[in-house]
């Protein structure tokens, strides 16, 4: 895999803190998580990458769950120094239990926060699709209209911002 091919990956906390693999789920990205991580574990070590498909990795298919793990693997062989404890949300879910059964040894431990299983292959197609052909908002008002009439509405006006 060539450099632009690499995920972007976002790090928070101290470089000798016990090392978390944070994985978003679909429509995200990796900086979700500096609030949990500087807030509430700022003792801890995040590594959040903008999976592929999202933020500023790679938008290149195919988003296979293979090509996933394979590419959290190159994450964590980046840098971590050993087994992670991983942190999925969603889509991030799903992917930390394949990453589990592929490479064992790398994961110390997994939290899955409404894991993204057994849903409907046509549904998440659809909304990787939409993801991809219309990956930005004409401007920030609609963006913040969109994500305050769904489920962002009680949010912290300034993680809303940082959004």
């Amino acid at each position: 895999m060539n450099a632009a091919e690499t995920l972007r990956t976002h790090l928070f906390g101290p470089a000798d803190g016990p090392q978390i693999l944070a994985l978003h789920g679909l429509t995200g990205h990796g900086r979700r998580w500096r609030h949990l991580a500087e807030s509430h574990l700022p003792h801890a070590r995040f590594l959040a990458p903008d999976l592929r498909g999202h933020g500023r990795s790679p938008w290149t298919p195919p988003w296979t769950f293979e090509r996933h793990v394979d590419d959290l693997l190159r994450v964590l062989d980046t840098h971590a120094s050993g087994p992670v404890t991983v942190v999925g949300h969603s889509f991030g879910g799903a992917l930390a239990l394949h990453l589990a059964a592929a490479a064992p040894e790398r994961v110390r431990a997994l939290v899955l926060l409404d894991p993204a299983i057994a849903l409907p292959p046509e549904r998440m197609l659809e909304v990787a699709d939409s993801t991809a052909r219309y990956p930005d908002y004409t401007d920030e008002a609609e963006a913040r209209a969109e994500k305050v009439g769904a489920d962002w509405a009680e949010v912290d006006p300034e993680l809303l911002d940082a959004e």
